[in-house]
């Protein structure tokens, strides 16, 4: 697992350097981040959705995975939880603190919700290639100097559940070689890019998607190819 831990390293360094920069952006400069990085998202997001639909074998399971998981993330109230959560945890009322919440939950989603992401730990564990994860590992360098630069120090939280995410991939993939398959992996993209764009559509200001209480439909493409491979 040395590249996951080498991807939440560099995560960590990225955000304590871009916290050290963050008192000396100004508001407009903030505003221009935040316009950057929603921009970004819904790129990311479209991307990894439209070019994944050609290898899907269920063209409608996106929509029952987002539909399903959409009922069960508002019934446990994953989106309320997690900011109520933040509130607790900040430690002044500005405008950037108040935005932590959107700010992180989509700094997960696009260091979680990607090829090389998903991809690299599974190489990783298969074949021993850590090169997908150190190239992703250089992005998020980047990435969390941005969003530290922009919501503060409250973006570490980020790099626990990269490697966890990462973690499980890499630990389903050392089980099971067949576990994650190509079929599976483009089902998880294309839902995970509809996620990453409405997180960009809340940093955009254009609308609030609650993308945390979306998150339930990414275990819905699991659930289905486990039951699929039972029968």
């Amino acid at each position: 697992m040395i590249g996951t831990i080498v991807n939440t390293a560099t995560i960590i360094a990225g955000t304590v350097i871009g916290t050290l920069l963050h008192r000396g952006v100004k508001e407009q400069y903030k505003e221009v981040l935040y316009t950057g990085l929603g921009l970004a998202s819904l790129a990311i997001g479209l991307n990894a959705t439209i070019s994944h639909f050609s290898q899907s074998e269920y063209p409608v399971l996106f929509i029952v995975a987002l539909a399903f998981g959409g009922v069960v993330g508002t019934m446990i109230d994953i989106d309320g939880r997690f900011k109520r959560l933040i509130d607790k945890l900040k430690k002044d009322g500005n405008h950037g603190e108040n935005r932590l919440a959107d700010g992180l939950a989509t700094a997960i989603l696009l260091y979680c919700i990607g090829p090389l992401s998903m991809l690299g730990p599974v190489i990783s564990a298969l074949k021993g290639d850590h090169t997908f994860l150190y190239t992703n590992a250089t992005l998020d360098f980047v990435s969390s100097m941005v969003f530290a630069s922009t919501y503060g120090i409250g973006m570490i939280l980020a790099a626990p559940v990269l490697f966890l995410w990462q973690g499980m991939f890499w630990m389903v993939a050392h089980v099971s070689s067949t576990a994650v398959s190509d079929a599976l992996m483009a089902e998880l993209l294309i839902v995970g890019g509809l996620l990453i764009t409405g997180s960009g559509l809340a940093l955009l200001n254009l609308k609030d998607c609650k993308t945390l209480n979306l998150l339930p439909a990414l275990l819905v493409p699991v659930l289905w190819f486990l039951l699929k491979s039972l029968v």
